[in-house]
């Protein structure tokens, strides 16, 4: 999760100056990078092939294959995974506008504006675990915000969210 402007900076209060004082954008992370990837099924690679000529080797030539297809599946499940760690999620608040955009990994997204005075904010929390779930409401609209992020880093950005949220109702800075 990388957060641009926790704290909330001086703003002048012009109407035409309504500039976001707060914005984050929030990423899924990937603990296999794509040297760790490429590491991986090289060696998962050469241990598959390696089992598999020793059965072909013995005369159970059918195995070799299924060798090769355990690489094909485990190759597939990798690329949908990083497939998916390319959704993101950006977070802009203004005196006057909340502004979210949520693009998916077809660079699909969705848009949503909420008013700061007239929006909500849940934060669900478990006592071990921390926030589990971060929600903005208003006009009759729920949005969810940083479900892919590990607790560590929703409870971070629920924090700065609650506060960056009472600053705009409070009027700014």
């Amino acid at each position: 999760m990388s957060e641009n402007n926790l704290k909330p900076e001086k703003i002048d209060d012009s109407p035409q100056d309504d500039r976001p004082f707060f914005s984050a954008v929030l990423t899924p992370y990937r603990s296999l990078g794509s040297n760790g990837f490429l590491i991986l099924m090289a060696c998962f690679g050469v241990v598959s092939f390696i089992s598999g000529f020793l059965f072909w080797r013995i005369g159970a030539w059918p195995v070799f294959g299924f060798f090769g297809l355990d690489m094909a599946l485990m190759w597939f499940a990798f690329r949908m995974n990083y497939r998916s760690a390319r959704l993101f999620e950006e977070v802009a608040i203004s005196r006057h506008e909340i502004a979210i955009r949520k693009v998916g990994p077809g660079k699909k997204y969705h848009e949503y504006r909420f008013n700061p005075s007239w929006t909500r904010l849940t934060v669900e929390r478990i006592d071990d675990e921390g926030v589990v779930k971060i929600c903005l409401t208003g006009r009759g609209e729920t949005v969810d915000l940083g479900n892919f992020l590990n607790p560590v880093d929703r409870t971070s950005f629920a924090g700065a969210m609650a506060n960056a949220l009472a600053v705009a109702k409070a009027g700014g800075v």
